[in-house]
């Protein structure tokens, strides 16, 4: 028996050891789910320039869609699935969250806020991109900051941060604004453009993404003081650690690695589709300091 205990006492241990490597590569949530089905669901905006949108041949393209292609990537290698189905979803701000929470989309990347709110419904990522709150207008339109649109009609997008923002600010301070929430960015900036609205409330690249698109992007500024500072997150399921492990480590390399700089360099610095516009938006000190260190910290 002595001779016995060494060798039964070895090979339960070996044992344990294998079985410990298999709890460990057990897929689980969102991974398990792509394993099983051979496919990935991606929620994309359609008019988020410059982050996610249709571009000239109608392809979603866009800062987030190229970061949010990178995980896929990822996840083909870890799944030695390289033949991955990828399914693309359309999302607007108003159903987002609802559709990855009912698993209809697997990873949405475009430009959501991640705040705690949020937070207690659905995973964030790391933080992909950091905005502030400011206001399209004409050049010659007198609105300077936001004090100036007193009596004005304003115009803001559905189920986003600045729509639950400029409704407190003109209840609050008694502004007397009139409000108009459009569907997406786009028909937003149509709004501004026809002269139903005198300014456009949103994230500053948002901003510069709409302006971008004019027939003359000179006749429109981005002014006021930032109303608040938020960080653009990818949304996946609540509790999916596995995946969201690997969504995050994701993000950190090409962020730490130059990678994110380029993209940076690709979508705010250069000419992109579909006009060749370039939004001419200088990479913030802030955005430097989430490149050396990725974080999935909200800023509300």
């Amino acid at each position: 028996m002595k001779r016995i205990t060494p060798v039964l006492l070895a090979a339960a241990l070996c044992s344990l050891a294998i079985s410990s490597v298999s709890a460990e590569e057990e897929l689980t949530g969102t991974l398990k789910k792509i394993k099983d089905s051979g496919v990935i669901t991606l929620g994309h905006r359609e008019s988020s320039v410059p982050f996610s949108y249709y571009g000239d041949k109608n392809q979603v393209v866009g800062y987030s869609h190229d970061l949010q292609t990178k995980v896929v990537e990822a996840v083909k290698k870890k799944l030695n699935m390289p033949d991955l189905q990828i399914k693309m979803i359309p999302v607007t701000s108003q159903n987002r969250i609802v559709l990855v929470q009912n698993g209809t989309v697997d990873l949405e990347a475009g430009s959501t806020t991640h705040n705690t709110e949020r937070a207690q419904q659905v995973d964030f990522s790391n933080s992909i991109f950091l905005i502030k709150a400011l206001l399209l207008t004409k050049k010659d339109s007198g609105i300077k900051d936001f004090p100036d649109l007193k009596g004005k009609t304003v115009v803001t997008t559905a189920g986003t941060t600045e729509e639950r923002m400029i409704r407190e600010m003109n209840e609050k301070n008694q502004m007397g604004m009139n409000l108009i929430i459009a569907k997406d960015h786009g028909e937003s900036f149509l709004t501004l453009q026809s002269g139903r609205a005198i300014a456009f409330f949103m994230d500053d690249p948002l901003l510069a993404g709409e302006r971008a698109k004019a027939r003359n992007p000179d006749d429109w500024v981005i002014v006021g003081t930032p109303q608040s500072k938020e960080a653009y997150g990818m949304m996946l399921r609540k509790g999916d650690t596995q995946f969201k492990k690997l969504v995050d480590d994701t993000i950190a390399v090409a962020q730490t690695s130059g990678e994110g700089e380029k993209l940076y360099k690709k979508w705010f610095l250069s000419p992109i589709p579909p006009k060749g516009i370039n939004l001419n938006l200088p990479l913030s000190d802030e955005m430097k300091e989430l490149f050396k260190h990725p974080n999935d910290r909200p800023l509300q």
